[in-house]
Order: structure tokens, then sequence, then C-alpha cells
């Protein structure tokens, strides 16, 4: 990382190429959908997707999208917000990138009440969990669209 430090862009037409470029290690494709995808999504779900580009000085690093306030069970009995999204560029991994996003978005998320932050992971020996539980995240022993739930305490 530079000295300045990463920072959060708001997707615009300016960096829209950058984002579209942001390509995970090919062994994480088939645990992380591509930047376009997301971003088809957050078209689809506006005022419930925040996608912002992380980058450091001029360069393009990686990729969230939070989710904010939805209704998880899809019957108005919970709402949560969390991280929809993490994509960090293959050659950009290791370096702190997954943390600072995962701190920016708890960071915005405090910033608008919320006192919890969900992800979700692919389970298994090649998936993240162990970078979300380095983080203070624990599993809630639900199972969303196949991958493991897990919350972080934001209070």
């Amino acid at each position: 990382m530079t000295t300045s430090g990463p920072r959060l862009e708001e997707i615009t037409p300016a960096n829209l190429d950058a984002a579209l470029g942001i390509r995970v290690h090919p062994a994480q494709e088939q645990a992380v959908a591509p930047v376009v995808k997301s971003l088809a999504e957050a078209y689809a779900h506006p005022g419930v997707a925040w996608p912002r580009l992380i980058v450091d000085g001029d360069r393009p690093v990686g990729f969230l999208m939070a989710f904010l306030d939805i209704d998880w069970h899809g019957d108005g009995s919970v709402r949560r917000s969390g991280l929809w999204r993490l994509n960090i560029a293959a050659g950009e991994q290791g370096m702190g990138y997954g943390r600072f996003a995962v701190e920016s978005v708890a960071r915005e998320l405090r910033r608008r009440g919320r006192t919890e932050l969900h992800a979700t992971w692919h389970p298994g020996p090649d998936g993240p969990e162990g970078f979300y539980l380095s983080l203070g995240f624990r599993p809630t022993g639900e199972i969303s669209g196949g991958q493991t739930v897990g919350v972080l305490d934001l209070s």
C-alpha cells in the first residue's frame, strides 16, 4: 500500500472501466461474482446496494459492495446490513485491502446506526472463512445460498 493508504470511490463513468477490470485469483472465481454482476445487481437494487471501488494512490486494487437494510427473510421479520461482495485483485491480495474493505463497511454501517455487519462466504479449505474469523466474524449457524452466514458485532 502507498503511504496515503487506500480509499473508497463511488462508481462513476470515470472509474467504471477500472472497476470492471478487477479480477480475483482464478482459483477464487467460483466463490465470488465478477464486478460486472455486482454492478448489475446494484442497478437493480438502488438504495440497497452500496458499491465502491477500492483505490490505492491511482491504482484500483479491489471492489466491494455492501447491502443496506435488506429484508433478510423476505417477510419483513429481519432487516440486515453487511458486506455483499468483496473482490480484491489477484495481484493485490495479502496487502491489507480486504481488511480495509471490511473496516470501511463497518464504519459506514456504524455511521448509519447499525450494530451488526453480516457477511457470507463459501465454506471449505480454499474459502475465505479464516479471513473473516480473523476479523472477528462469528458464524450464525445459518446458510444462505450455500454460503456460511457470519456476523460482526459493531457495538
